[in-house]
């Protein structure tokens, strides 16, 4: 029987609140299905080592000892999903040596086209296999200021850009008012693939992409660094204190031996939920539009 529309946009609200906003594939997968397939996998699996068992004489050899057969290879369907999709949510699992692993592969870039390349090739991160897009950056990477966000967000994922759902609008609008836009600003965010349902990530995930991240600063070799938002600033000052104590002041960061000044800010998303914070805002925006000019007058200067 078919639903009627009630029922329909009440199932699609439900899928709403749980975090399920976007669609992943062109066409629909049967989770069941492969829930049902998975199970007689293993149900023909289990008969098939007990007849062993028994042709083996209990599955022992000589003294005893369990036989040492070759583990099968895994079932080509999973609840997870079907086939290389299943198997790929599988190795991205984070091992021990994951964080090692995006570390060497971040180094062995020699420039950005490569960085990027390396980022979307990357299986080792798990929120890879649930986002639509790799969202790499915009804006100009020639720009004296990068900014950093923590992750994208629904409209990111679709567009595979940073900042440029309601938040990315209030972003542009908020850099307008001290004379910039995407072409004199750097933007990317900490991770490249979006959290479902907008989740915050887990350290695990973080720490997985923090090598991108930082490779990615060092080729860019910004003069001033904006982390924006909380989870940004916390996550590249490798510190627990909150946004509203680190907002407004200056920090260094180390970056390809080099020391950066960087400017934690309030973060767009944060101003569109409370909005009489927006003065505080302008503060920061005032602070860093200050220190574009003092960088502008240096290198007049030196010119002369």
């Amino acid at each position: 029987m078919t639903p009627n529309p009630a029922d329909m946009a009440e199932i699609l609200a439900w899928y709403a609140d749980a975090g399920v906003d976007i669609a992943l594939d062109d066409a629909p997968i049967d989770r069941f299905e492969q829930s049902k397939q998975a199970a007689a996998a293993k149900a023909v699996k289990s008969a098939s080592s007990k007849a062993v068992a028994r042709a083996t004489g209990g599955g022992t050899a000589g003294g005893g000892q369990p036989t040492q057969r070759p583990s099968p290879p895994p079932s080509p369907t999973s609840p997870l999903g079907g086939g290389a999709a299943a198997a790929q949510m599988e190795r991205a699992i984070p091992d021990a040596g994951v964080v090692e692993r995006a570390r060497e592969l971040a180094t062995g870039a020699s420039d950005l086209a490569a960085l990027k390349a390396v980022v979307e090739s990357f299986d080792g991160c798990n929120l890879k296999f649930t986002a639509r897009s790799t969202v790499f950056a915009d804006g100009n990477p020639q720009a004296r200021i990068m900014l950093i966000g923590e992750a994208p967000g629904r409209d990111e994922d679709e567009q595979g850009l940073p900042f440029v759902g309601r938040s990315g609008q209030l972003l542009d609008k908020m850099l307008a008012a001290i004379g910039l836009d995407r072409t004199k600003v750097y933007i990317t965010n900490v991770l490249p693939w979006r959290p479902p349902g907008n989740r915050t990530p887990t350290s695990a995930e973080t720490d997985i992409c923090l090598p991108f991240v930082e490779r990615h600063i060092e080729l860019v070799a910004p003069d001033l660094l904006v982390f924006v938002g909380g989870s940004s600033a916390k996550t590249m000052l490798r510190t627990t204190t909150g946004i509203m104590s680190l907002r407004g002041k200056w920090q260094q960061v180390s970056i390809g031996g080099r020391e950066i000044p960087a400017m934690p800010c309030l973060h767009p998303a944060y101003l569109l939920r409370t909005p009489n914070h927006k003065a505080l805002a302008w503060r920061d925006l005032l602070a860093i539009q200050a220190r574009l000019a003092e960088l502008a007058a240096g290198d007049e200067s030196e010119a002369t």
